[in-house]
């Protein structure tokens, strides 16, 4: 079996592996293998508040691990399931016959997704060399521009001047805004 890529309708990705997982088992076809919409875990800190929600890696696009016959196309039953299914597309290739994936991008998707779920990312909006505002804390209303940025802690180093001097602070990335 190889991989594929299938473009689906914007925000209807789970809802389409979803629906060929049923079609799949219903009408018992065994050329299609494992479908996947790889997502990850991110933390986000507002207003104090801290949530996690899922992050779609991929948006627009099913993984499907298909067997193909010898012309490099689906077999036919996994084909017409596949097109009958809401929100389905094609296939990324040419001329109908979809290209597989290449085994590194492969072992990267997969990486991503059978990264552990315990620890989510924090989600941080600036860069190095962003100019920032401090808009809580003791520094409160400072600008800055960013120096580094610690995505495991969510730190952010700004530097900042205070009295006509460069001063690097260690901020958590809520109490900070972009200009």
């Amino acid at each position: 079996m190889q991989w594929f890529v299938l473009r689906v309708a914007s925000n209807k990705e789970l809802q389409v592996r979803e629906a060929l997982d049923r079609k799949i088992k219903a009408q018992g076809i065994t050329s299609v293998g494992r479908i996947i919409v790889p997502v990850e875990q991110v933390k986000r800190i507002r207003s104090g508040k801290q949530r996690v929600h899922t992050r779609k890696l991929y948006p627009g696009y099913v993984f499907m691990e298909l067997e193909v016959n010898e012309e490099g196309k689906a077999h036919e039953d996994a084909w017409y399931a596949i097109r009958e299914t809401l929100g389905a597309g094609d296939f990324i290739g040419t001329e109908g016959v979809p290209t597989p994936m290449r085994d590194t991008d492969v072992a990267r998707m997969l990486k991503e997704v059978e990264r552990p779920e315990e620890t989510p990312n924090i989600k941080v909006d600036f860069e190095k060399g962003d100019i920032v505002k401090i808009r809580d804390g003791a520094f409160e209303n400072f600008e800055g521009a960013v120096d580094s940025i610690d995505p495991e802690r969510g730190v952010v180093r700004v530097i900042v001047s205070i009295f006509g001097r460069s001063t690097p602070l260690d901020i958590e990335y809520w109490q900070i805004e972009k200009i």
